[in-house]
C-alpha cells in the first residue's frame, strides 16, 4: 500500500537532492528513507532512481510519480487544515432558477453566498421550471427555485415565497376599465409561456379547472419576450404584479380586472434529499431568508 510517508520522502529527496538531506529534514535516517522508497517502487512496479547516475536522479516514471505525488500530499495538507479550520473551504453551487429569479432577487443571492462562503463558485443556470426539475432528477443541478408544480419523494421543497399575478395588457386593448369575466378575456390572444413553464402550467391548470379555453394564443418560454410583445398590444398575458407595477405606474402596462382573479402561485427551493448535504440545505435557508419577487435586479 503506498503511504503519505512514502510519498513525502519522494518529494524530499528530489526537492533536495539525496536521500541524505531529505533524510536530515525528516528527522530520520538515510536508510529509513530508503525503505520508503524501495517500498514504494515494490508497491507500484516502478523504478524511481536512475541508480547509473550519480545523486538522486529521477527516471522518467519517476518523474511521472513525483507529480502525482505532490497532489496527493497538497489535498492531505488541505484536509489537515480542515481540521485547523485554516483552510477556505473550495465548494461548487449548480443553482437552476426560472427567468423571473434571475430578473429580481439572483444577485442579491448570489452576492450573499459568495460573502458567507468563501471560495465558492456558483454556476447558475436559467431554463424553464420542467427542464431544471429533470436536471435536479439526473444530478446535473443542486438546488432549483421553481414554481411549485412538481413532486418526487427524493426532493425536497421548501417554501420560498407566494407571487402574486395579474392579467395585463398594453393601455387601450380591453375597451373598458371594469372588471372582466375570463370567458370575454378569452376572446382576445392570449400570450403564455410554454409547457415547461411551472408558472404556465399553474394557471393552465386552475383555467381548466374552471373550464376556460383559450381559443387564440401565443406562446413564448421566455417571460421577457411576453412582456415585449404584450408591451407591443399583441394581447393580454399573466404577469407577476409587484415585479412589474412600475411598467403599470409609466403607463406602458394597464392591470386588467378579473373574476375570479388569477391565483398565486408558490414558489419553491428544491433539492434532492437522497443526496444529504448540509452545504445545499443552508444555501436553501438563505434562499428563504433572501427570497424577494417584488423589485428588478435586487442587489
Amino acid at each position: 500500500m503506498i503511504t503519505l510517508r512514502q510519498l513525502t520522502a519522494l518529494h524530499w529527496i528530489e526537492r533536495l537532492g539525496t536521500f541524505e538531506r531529505a533524510a536530515e529534514h525528516l528527522h530520520t535516517t538515510q536508510s529509513a528513507i530508503s525503505k520508503r522508497v524501495q517500498e514504494l517502487e515494490s508497491t507500484t512496479g516502478l523504478q524511481l532512481f536512475d541508480r547509473s547516475q550519480r545523486g538522486a536522479r529521477l527516471t522518467a516514471a519517476g518523474e511521472e510519480l513525483l507529480i502525482i505525488a505532490r497532489e496527493i500530499l497538497s489535498l492531505a495538507d488541505r484536509i489537515t487544515s480542515l481540521k485547523d479550520g485554516t483552510q477556505v473551504i473550495t465548494r461548487r453551487l449548480r443553482l437552476g432558477v426560472t427567468e423571473l429569479t434571475a430578473l429580481t432577487w439572483l444577485p442579491r443571492l448570489i452576492a450573499r453566498l459568495v460573502k458567507d462562503f468563501p471560495g465558492l463558485t456558483v454556476e447558475p443556470e436559467v431554463d424553464m421550471s420542467r427542464t431544471l426539475h429533470e436536471k435536479l432528477m439526473d444530478d446535473l443541478v443542486d438546488l432549483i427555485i421553481i414554481p411549485d408544480t412538481f413532486t418526487a419523494p427524493e426532493v425536497t421543497a421548501v417554501p420560498l415565497a407566494i407571487v402574486e399575478n395579474a392579467w395585463m395588457a398594453a393601455p387601450g386593448l380591453i375597451g373598458h376599465s371594469g372588471v372582466v369575466g375570463l370567458a370575454e378575456l378569452a376572446k382576445y390572444p392570449v400570450l403564455v409561456q410554454g409547457k415547461r413553464s411551472g408558472s404556465g402550467l399553474f394557471v393552465n391548470k386552475w383555467l381548466g379547472a374552471l373550464g376556460i379555453d383559450l381559443p387564440k394564443t401565443l406562446s413564448s418560454d421566455s417571460l421577457t419576450a411576453m412582456l415585449g410583445l404584450t408591451a407591443a398590444g399583441l394581447g393580454v398575458t399573466y404577469l407577476p404584479l409587484e415585479c412589474f407595477r412600475p411598467l403599470v405606474d409609466e403607463g406602458k402596462l394597464t392591470i386588467i380586472k378579473t373574476d375570479p382573479e388569477l391565483p398565486p402561485v408558490p414558489y419553491m427551493a428544491m433539492y434532492r434529499n437522497d443526496r444529504p448535504s448540509a452545504f445545499v440545505t443552508e444555501v436553501a435557508s438563505r434562499a428563504v431568508e433572501l427570497c424577494d419577487f417584488s423589485r428588478q435586479l435586487q442587489s
